[in-house]
Protein backbone atom coordinates (compact mmCIF):
# COMPACT_ATOMS: atom_id res chain seq x y z
CA UNK A 1 0.00 0.00 0.00
CA UNK A 2 1.10 3.28 -1.05
CA UNK A 3 0.32 6.46 0.60
CA UNK A 4 -0.88 9.83 -0.95
CA UNK A 5 0.69 12.53 0.52
CA UNK A 6 -0.26 15.39 -1.39
CA UNK A 7 -3.07 15.86 -4.00
CA UNK A 8 -3.01 18.54 -5.81
CA UNK A 9 -5.63 20.02 -9.17
CA UNK A 10 -4.20 21.43 -11.71
CA UNK A 11 -6.84 21.84 -13.95
CA UNK A 12 -10.03 20.98 -14.00
CA UNK A 13 -9.13 17.32 -15.52
CA UNK A 14 -5.59 16.76 -14.30
CA UNK A 15 -4.88 16.34 -10.92
CA UNK A 16 -1.11 15.78 -9.03
CA UNK A 17 -0.21 13.23 -6.64
CA UNK A 18 3.06 12.67 -4.12
CA UNK A 19 3.26 9.26 -3.24
CA UNK A 20 5.52 7.79 -0.37
CA UNK A 21 7.04 4.91 -2.54
CA UNK A 22 11.04 5.27 -1.54
CA UNK A 23 12.39 2.15 -3.91
CA UNK A 24 10.56 3.59 -6.83
CA UNK A 25 11.80 6.79 -5.98
CA UNK A 26 15.37 5.38 -5.25
CA UNK A 27 15.65 4.28 -8.71
CA UNK A 28 13.60 6.63 -11.33
CA UNK A 29 14.61 9.12 -13.65
CA UNK A 30 13.02 10.93 -16.23
CA UNK A 31 11.60 9.02 -19.17
CA UNK A 32 10.46 5.88 -16.95
CA UNK A 33 6.71 5.14 -15.52
CA UNK A 34 5.35 3.21 -12.67
CA UNK A 35 1.77 0.84 -13.46
CA UNK A 36 -0.39 1.46 -10.28
CA UNK A 37 -3.75 -0.44 -9.49
CA UNK A 38 -5.88 1.99 -7.14
CA UNK A 39 -7.58 -1.38 -5.51
CA UNK A 40 -7.24 -5.36 -5.13
CA UNK A 41 -9.83 -5.07 -8.10
CA UNK A 42 -8.63 -2.51 -10.49
CA UNK A 43 -6.65 -2.62 -13.66
CA UNK A 44 -3.30 -1.68 -14.29
CA UNK A 45 -2.52 1.53 -15.79
CA UNK A 46 0.36 3.13 -16.56
CA UNK A 47 1.63 6.64 -15.60
CA UNK A 48 4.83 8.66 -16.26
CA UNK A 49 7.26 9.31 -13.53
CA UNK A 50 6.72 13.22 -13.70
CA UNK A 51 9.16 14.22 -10.40
CA UNK A 52 10.98 12.46 -7.70
CA UNK A 53 12.45 13.17 -4.45
CA UNK A 54 14.76 10.39 -3.58
CA UNK A 55 15.84 11.71 0.13
CA UNK A 56 12.36 12.00 1.25
CA UNK A 57 11.39 8.80 -0.85
CA UNK A 58 8.48 10.12 -3.08
CA UNK A 59 7.31 9.83 -6.49
CA UNK A 60 5.17 12.92 -8.03
CA UNK A 61 2.39 11.44 -10.95
CA UNK A 62 0.16 13.54 -12.86
CA UNK A 63 -2.45 12.16 -14.51
CA UNK A 64 -5.80 13.12 -16.62
CA UNK A 65 -9.23 11.96 -15.91
CA UNK A 66 -10.40 10.30 -18.92
CA UNK A 67 -11.39 6.66 -17.92
CA UNK A 68 -12.65 4.32 -15.63
CA UNK A 69 -9.03 3.66 -13.45
CA UNK A 70 -8.14 7.62 -13.77
CA UNK A 71 -11.91 8.41 -12.00
CA UNK A 72 -11.32 5.95 -9.62
CA UNK A 73 -7.82 7.54 -8.40
CA UNK A 74 -9.01 11.09 -8.42
CA UNK A 75 -11.72 10.04 -5.52
CA UNK A 76 -8.56 9.10 -3.47
CA UNK A 77 -6.92 11.74 -1.25
CA UNK A 78 -4.51 13.11 0.67
CA UNK A 79 -3.86 10.25 3.43
CA UNK A 80 -5.47 7.44 1.45
CA UNK A 81 -3.45 4.21 0.14
CA UNK A 82 -2.80 3.44 -3.64
CA UNK A 83 -2.82 -0.65 -4.24
CA UNK A 84 -0.09 -1.48 -5.99
CA UNK A 85 2.87 1.20 -7.25
CA UNK A 86 4.94 -0.67 -8.93
CA UNK A 87 8.51 0.77 -11.16
CA UNK A 88 10.15 2.47 -12.55
CA UNK A 89 9.96 0.72 -15.67
CA UNK A 90 10.56 1.56 -19.14
CA UNK A 91 13.96 3.38 -20.66
CA UNK A 92 14.76 6.20 -19.33
CA UNK A 93 15.36 9.40 -21.56
CA UNK A 94 19.13 9.79 -22.49
CA UNK A 95 20.35 13.47 -21.76
CA UNK A 96 24.33 12.80 -21.01
CA UNK A 97 26.29 14.86 -23.35
CA UNK A 98 23.70 17.35 -24.88
CA UNK A 99 24.51 20.77 -24.59
CA UNK A 100 21.88 21.96 -25.84
CA UNK A 101 18.33 20.80 -26.78
CA UNK A 102 14.77 21.76 -27.50
CA UNK A 103 12.02 19.88 -25.47
CA UNK A 104 8.44 20.64 -27.13
CA UNK A 105 5.58 19.61 -24.82
CA UNK A 106 1.81 19.50 -25.41
CA UNK A 107 -1.23 19.26 -23.27
CA UNK A 108 -1.22 17.06 -20.27
CA UNK A 109 2.17 15.42 -22.45
CA UNK A 110 4.18 18.69 -20.32
CA UNK A 111 3.77 16.29 -17.43
CA UNK A 112 6.18 14.03 -18.85
CA UNK A 113 8.30 16.98 -20.51
CA UNK A 114 9.11 18.57 -17.53
CA UNK A 115 11.01 16.03 -15.68
CA UNK A 116 13.47 15.39 -18.76
CA UNK A 117 13.43 19.64 -19.24
CA UNK A 118 14.74 19.72 -15.39
CA UNK A 119 17.54 16.76 -15.65
CA UNK A 120 18.34 18.65 -18.32
CA UNK A 121 18.72 21.91 -16.68
CA UNK A 122 20.28 20.14 -13.58
CA UNK A 123 22.81 18.45 -15.90
CA UNK A 124 23.68 22.20 -17.15
CA UNK A 125 22.10 21.99 -20.59
CA UNK A 126 20.80 24.79 -22.28
CA UNK A 127 17.16 23.77 -22.86
CA UNK A 128 14.75 25.93 -24.29
CA UNK A 129 11.29 24.50 -23.57
CA UNK A 130 7.82 24.65 -25.99
CA UNK A 131 4.54 23.73 -23.90
CA UNK A 132 1.28 24.26 -25.83
CA UNK A 133 -2.04 24.11 -24.64
CA UNK A 134 -5.73 24.72 -26.04
CA UNK A 135 -6.05 27.25 -23.68
CA UNK A 136 -4.73 29.10 -20.39
CA UNK A 137 -7.68 27.04 -18.15
CA UNK A 138 -5.60 24.56 -19.28
CA UNK A 139 -2.40 25.21 -18.67
CA UNK A 140 -0.28 23.07 -16.14
CA UNK A 141 3.45 23.48 -14.45
CA UNK A 142 3.99 26.96 -15.65
CA UNK A 143 5.94 27.46 -12.49
CA UNK A 144 8.15 24.57 -13.08
CA UNK A 145 9.33 25.09 -16.31
CA UNK A 146 9.91 28.67 -15.97
CA UNK A 147 12.61 27.68 -13.35
CA UNK A 148 14.18 24.77 -15.34
CA UNK A 149 14.67 26.23 -18.51
CA UNK A 150 16.95 29.27 -20.85
CA UNK A 151 13.57 29.96 -22.66
CA UNK A 152 10.51 29.06 -22.00
CA UNK A 153 8.26 29.41 -24.90
CA UNK A 154 4.52 29.60 -24.24
CA UNK A 155 1.53 28.24 -26.81
CA UNK A 156 -1.90 28.03 -26.90
CA UNK A 157 -4.33 27.53 -29.19
CA UNK A 158 -6.68 30.68 -28.69
CA UNK A 159 -4.19 33.33 -27.91
CA UNK A 160 -5.20 33.36 -23.96
CA UNK A 161 -1.74 32.17 -22.98
CA UNK A 162 1.55 33.17 -24.69
CA UNK A 163 1.40 33.36 -28.01
CA UNK A 164 -1.28 32.01 -30.57
CA UNK A 165 -0.41 29.12 -32.78
CA UNK A 166 1.08 25.77 -32.35
CA UNK A 167 4.08 24.56 -30.96
CA UNK A 168 5.32 23.45 -34.60
CA UNK A 169 5.42 27.43 -35.12
CA UNK A 170 7.46 28.54 -32.39
CA UNK A 171 9.54 25.75 -33.06
CA UNK A 172 9.99 26.72 -36.60
CA UNK A 173 10.51 30.32 -35.58
CA UNK A 174 13.70 29.19 -33.11
CA UNK A 175 15.29 27.10 -35.68
CA UNK A 176 14.89 29.81 -38.46
CA UNK A 177 15.91 32.38 -36.42
CA UNK A 178 19.66 30.65 -35.91
CA UNK A 179 19.23 28.42 -33.12
CA UNK A 180 20.86 24.99 -33.35
CA UNK A 181 20.18 22.24 -31.21
CA UNK A 182 22.09 18.66 -30.78
CA UNK A 183 18.37 17.32 -30.41
CA UNK A 184 14.56 17.90 -30.05
CA UNK A 185 12.54 16.04 -27.62
CA UNK A 186 9.18 16.05 -28.05
CA UNK A 187 6.02 14.64 -25.49
CA UNK A 188 2.06 15.59 -26.42
CA UNK A 189 -0.79 13.92 -28.49
CA UNK A 190 0.06 11.77 -31.13
CA UNK A 191 -0.62 14.37 -34.18
CA UNK A 192 1.31 17.06 -32.29
CA UNK A 193 4.97 14.65 -32.28
CA UNK A 194 4.11 13.62 -36.20
CA UNK A 195 4.42 17.05 -37.18
CA UNK A 196 7.54 18.03 -34.80
CA UNK A 197 9.04 15.40 -36.04
CA UNK A 198 8.07 16.25 -39.86
CA UNK A 199 9.49 19.82 -39.16
CA UNK A 200 12.52 18.72 -37.76
CA UNK A 201 13.53 16.22 -40.58
CA UNK A 202 13.44 19.60 -43.01
CA UNK A 203 16.54 20.71 -40.74
CA UNK A 204 17.64 17.29 -40.44
CA UNK A 205 17.57 17.73 -36.20
CA UNK A 206 18.09 14.74 -34.26
CA UNK A 207 14.18 13.97 -32.44
CA UNK A 208 13.14 11.55 -29.93
CA UNK A 209 9.08 11.14 -29.40
CA UNK A 210 8.00 10.07 -26.22
CA UNK A 211 5.34 7.04 -27.31
CA UNK A 212 3.67 7.11 -23.29
CA UNK A 213 0.07 8.25 -25.06
CA UNK A 214 -0.76 4.55 -26.84
CA UNK A 215 1.06 2.06 -23.37
CA UNK A 216 -1.86 0.40 -22.19
CA UNK A 217 -0.61 -2.25 -19.66
CA UNK A 218 2.84 -1.86 -19.27
CA UNK A 219 4.50 -5.17 -19.96
CA UNK A 220 4.48 -5.28 -24.12
CA UNK A 221 1.57 -8.46 -23.49
CA UNK A 222 -1.46 -6.78 -24.42
CA UNK A 223 0.17 -5.35 -27.89
CA UNK A 224 -1.90 -2.33 -27.78
CA UNK A 225 1.36 -0.10 -27.92
CA UNK A 226 2.74 -1.85 -30.65
CA UNK A 227 3.89 0.36 -33.24
CA UNK A 228 6.67 0.38 -35.97
CA UNK A 229 9.92 2.00 -35.52
CA UNK A 230 12.27 2.28 -39.03
CA UNK A 231 9.90 -0.94 -40.35
CA UNK A 232 10.51 -2.68 -37.17
CA UNK A 233 8.06 -3.91 -34.92
CA UNK A 234 8.32 -2.06 -31.61
CA UNK A 235 6.65 -2.02 -28.04
CA UNK A 236 6.37 1.46 -26.17
CA UNK A 237 6.68 -0.14 -22.70
CA UNK A 238 9.70 -2.34 -23.01
CA UNK A 239 11.64 -1.13 -26.01
CA UNK A 240 10.96 2.59 -25.48
CA UNK A 241 9.25 4.70 -24.83
CA UNK A 242 11.18 6.69 -26.56
CA UNK A 243 12.05 6.06 -30.18
CA UNK A 244 13.70 8.33 -32.98
CA UNK A 245 11.21 10.26 -34.18
CA UNK A 246 11.85 10.15 -37.79
CA UNK A 247 11.45 6.46 -37.91
CA UNK A 248 7.91 6.17 -36.23
CA UNK A 249 4.55 5.33 -38.30
CA UNK A 250 2.31 8.31 -36.26
CA UNK A 251 -0.68 7.08 -38.54
CA UNK A 252 -0.33 3.44 -37.97
CA UNK A 253 -0.18 4.60 -34.11
CA UNK A 254 -2.93 6.81 -34.28
CA UNK A 255 -5.22 4.58 -35.79
CA UNK A 256 -4.69 1.97 -33.37
CA UNK A 257 -4.86 4.00 -30.52
CA UNK A 258 -8.62 4.82 -31.65
CA UNK A 259 -9.47 1.57 -31.24
CA UNK A 260 -10.77 1.31 -27.57
CA UNK A 261 -12.03 4.81 -27.40
CA UNK A 262 -15.68 3.33 -27.27
CA UNK A 263 -14.69 0.82 -25.00
CA UNK A 264 -12.97 3.73 -22.36
CA UNK A 265 -16.28 5.85 -23.07
CA UNK A 266 -18.27 3.06 -21.50
CA UNK A 267 -16.26 2.15 -18.65
CA UNK A 268 -15.57 5.70 -18.13
CA UNK A 269 -19.22 6.42 -18.15
CA UNK A 270 -20.18 3.38 -15.55
CA UNK A 271 -17.50 4.27 -12.94
CA UNK A 272 -19.16 7.79 -12.47
CA UNK A 273 -22.70 6.94 -12.25
CA UNK A 274 -21.48 4.15 -9.15
CA UNK A 275 -19.93 7.15 -7.46
CA UNK A 276 -22.92 9.33 -8.18
CA UNK A 277 -25.11 6.32 -6.53
CA UNK A 278 -22.59 5.93 -3.61
CA UNK A 279 -22.66 9.85 -3.47
CA UNK A 280 -26.86 9.74 -3.19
Amino acid sequence: MYKILEKRELNPTVTLMVVDAPLVAKKGEPGQFIILRVDEEGERIPLTIADYDREKGTVTIIFQVVGATTEKLNHLNEGDYIHDFVGPLGRATKTEGLKKVAVVGGGVGCAIAYPVTKKLHEQGCEVHAIAGFRSKDLVILEDEFEKNSTKFVRMSDDGTWGDKGLVTDALRKLIESGETYDEVITIGPLIMMKFVCALTKEYGIKTVASMNPIMVDGTGMCGGCRLTVGGETKFACVDGPEFDGHEIDFDEAMARGATYKDFERHAYEETCNLFKAEVK
